[in-house]
């Protein structure tokens, strides 16, 4: 069971293989096994949980018995988790800020709602880096994730713990949510499967910090999977409505793709182990039809002061320093860069830095407008 994906979990519940409160007590005995060492779910509904699974089971019994078993929903009695931004009714959503201890959720995000109206049973919330905009997941209320494959190593971030708890066995997919690699890095860290969906196909509503304006088309809501095969049914759950711009994966025409490989790199350099992998996929999908061309991208040396500078004029409304500090006074965030450094700061040292240089745009406004005319090119 702690292998399955969640797509074979939900068949075998549905064939009376299994029963979803089996299902989920496994995946519990698991979390109770890893999550010491890894910290990832930061908050458990286990009560409520094994609840909801014995509602399901129930459900297929009813059904099974008025023989209307292919009305129930698609993930009836399959247990996931939930990345601790989204808001999820009964459930914490700080973001990593002590500020925000308190704060205790009274519904459910557009994309848990749509998770949990197919039958999913969430298992808990799990951990981020502080007010998700860091490459780990590590935060003063929680404290840090670490890797099932290493403890030593990082989880990436900011869905480090879905990405942990995911790549554990313990939970067979979670929902995260990525506006610069929170998906992406996450995923590839802890060896599952993660997908950003395009702009505004799944709803960002109910996150924290909320991503307005057009940052909203920075942001994406989407999966991380322990099987690549659930990708494709949980973004068309998540999509909700708009589920019908997804096209058939069955139906695609490979002899029409371009696969592109950037060359020479630029920026940060893959290990041997990533080129591997990288042309191993480009081989896959030409023996299919595609076509492969490699393109040289110079920008992409620049691409993180590119998106930061496109993030920002994206956002105006958003400052770091307004949720850390209340204020965008530039004197803050270098007093709390003193506190830090003599340990008295509730903040972490990413995020304090990056309220440091949010007036980066306005003392170099020519470099940031240029910066966001080579995004828009």
């Amino acid at each position: 069971m702690l292998t399955k994906s969640a797509t074979q979990l939900a068949a075998a519940i549905r064939a009376g293989e299994v029963t979803s409160v089996a299902v989920v007590q496994a995946h519990y005995a698991y979390v109770d096994e890893v999550n010491p060492k890894l910290n990832a779910i930061i908050f458990q509904r286990r009560d409520a949980a094994l609840a909801e699974a014995q509602a399901a089971d129930d459900a297929l019994e009813t059904a099974r018995a008025q023989g209307t078993i292919a009305a129930l929903p698609p993930l009836l009695g399959v247990p996931c988790t939930i990345k601790e931004n989204f808001a999820f009714a009964g459930t914490p959503q700080t973001c990593g800020l002590l500020a925000r201890a308190h704060i205790v959720n009274d519904n459910d995000a557009t994309a848990v709602a749509r998770l949990r109206a197919a039958g999913a049973i969430p298992l808990g919330v799990t951990n981020t880096s502080e007010l998700c905009m860091w490459m780990e997941s590590f935060n003063k209320v929680y404290g840090i994730t670490n890797n099932p494959y290493d403890q030593t190593r990082t989880v990436g971030g900011s869905s480090g713990g879905e990405g942990a708890i995911v790549g554990s066995g313990a939970s067979p997919f979670g929902l995260g949510a990525d506006i610069g690699g929170s998906i992406r890095m996450p995923a590839f860290f802890n060896g599952v499967f993660g997908h950003k969906p395009s702009p505004l196909l799944i709803p960002n509503e109910g996150q924290y910090p909320a991503a307005r304006g057009e940052a909203d088309r920075f942001l994406g809501t989407g999966p991380l999977c322990r099987r690549a095969e659930d990708l494709e049914p949980l973004v068309r759950i998540l999509a909700g409505d708009q589920a019908h711009r997804l096209q058939d994966p069955a139906g695609v025409d490979f002899a029409r793709i371009r696969v592109l490989t950037v060359e020479p790199e630029r920026g940060p350099r893959m290990s041997a182990d990533q080129h591997g992998a990288r042309d191993r996929a480009v081989q896959a999908l030409c023996a299919r039809g595609a076509r492969h061309e490699a393109l040289d991208v110079p920008e992409l040396g620049k691409a993180f002061d590119i998106w930061a500078a496109m993030l920002s004029e994206a956002d105006h409304a958003n400052s770091f320093s307004d949720m850390m500090f209340g204020t965008r006074h530039p004197l803050r965030a270098m007093r709390e860069l003193v506190r830090l450094m003599i340990g008295r700061s509730p903040h972490t040292l990413p995020l304090v830095l990056l309220a440091a240089g949010e007036r980066m745009a306005e003392l170099a406004p020519r470099r940031h407008r240029r910066l966001v005319q080579t995004g828009k090119d």
